[in-house]
């Protein structure tokens, strides 16, 4: 037999006021249509569960069997009804985002403020990682979704590129190469000591990718490898290297002591992917921050390097003039 809820609430109330007239009300139907639910709960059942008469109702030892798992199943049910009001509830006011520490440090933070701004009640989570980590919160569902820069092949996974973002050669104010706001030509570089991201990184892939298209052989010579781009910053402002970095990470290397060059011809370039979960649709919260943080995020990659490696501030005075 196929139970269904409103049998086992017409049960329910039936058992509570021990009256069809008083049950009936309660559960919002006729007299008879409450009667034929209580019938066709006892047909399926094969038990009578009231012993009827003109003047009382009341259990029957079938029906008193049958009380507490009845009631079990409308706790269950109440208790999966709430859990899904719930879950659909933090959908539209929580949205969870994993991305490179790069684009978590210096791009994320005016994107959250502006968001605030207009949508107030939804409450916005971050998990900055490395690419493996930020596939991996999509795929448990720990993140709605991530921006990194490796595809994954993993079939529950879901990328497509949004943005293309070319990177810059950043060297001490001091060093020969920022004498001239040209661009550097590549070969330029050859000798100079270069400081290098980790192996791991996506901003080593890139370079080396670039490296490899344009020389076909190692020509940067590296003085260090670092994992943070915060140690690049460091190290070059200290004047013990050159190193080329992400658009999007250039606002951090804005000091008085370092200077930032485009390159002359291809510069090396990571795609940004935008990672979600395959099989699982976006929430109402999830879905509006990701058009806010794709909109900013193109429209950061379009400014003129002077604009887009602006001081917040500086931009903040400029825009009120």
């Amino acid at each position: 037999m196929n139970l269904t809820t409103r049998q086992l609430q017409a049960f329910e109330a039936l058992h509570q006021h021990l009256s069809f007239t008083r049950a009936a009300q309660q559960c919002c139907l006729s007299q008879p249509a409450f009667s034929a639910l209580i019938q066709g709960l006892e047909q399926g059942l094969g038990s009578q569960l009231f012993e009827r008469s003109t003047r009382h109702v009341e259990l029957t030892p079938a029906g008193q069997d049958f009380l507490p798992h009845a009631q079990r199943l409308l706790a269950s049910i109440d208790q999966a009804v709430q859990s899904l009001q719930g879950a659909a509830q933090l959908r539209a006011t929580r949205v969870t985002v994993a991305l490179l520490p790069s684009l978590a440090a210096h791009w994320l933070p005016s994107v959250l403020t502006q968001f605030a701004q207009v949508h107030p009640r939804i409450s916005v989570q971050v998990r900055d990682a490395l690419n493996t980590p930020c596939l991996e919160s999509v795929q448990q569902g720990q993140a709605d979704w991530a921006l990194c820069t490796a595809p994954s092949r993993h079939p529950d996974l879901h990328a497509a590129a949004v943005a293309e973002e070319a990177f810059y050669l950043v060297c001490p104010r001091t060093h020969a190469l920022a004498q001239s706001q040209a661009p550097v030509t590549p070969q330029a570089l050859q000798g100079v000591p270069f400081i290098h991201m980790a192996a791991h990184t996506s901003v080593r892939a890139g370079v080396e990718q670039w490296q490899a298209r344009v020389f076909q052989q190692p020509l940067l010579q590296t003085c260090m490898e670092v994992e943070q781009l915060a140690t690049v910053m460091g190290m070059v402002r200290a004047g013990l290297g050159v190193s080329l970095v992400p658009a999007l990470s250039l606002a951090y290397f804005q000091d008085p002591d370092i200077a930032i060059r485009r390159l002359d011809g291809p510069a090396p370039s990571r795609t940004i992917y935008w990672v979600r979960h395959r099989h699982q649709s976006l929430g109402p919260a999830a879905q509006t921050f990701y058009d806010s943080a794709h909109q900013s995020l193109q429209a950061l990659l379009q400014r003129p390097l002077e604009l887009r490696t602006e001081a917040p501030a500086a931009r903040r005075r400029r825009t009120k003039r």
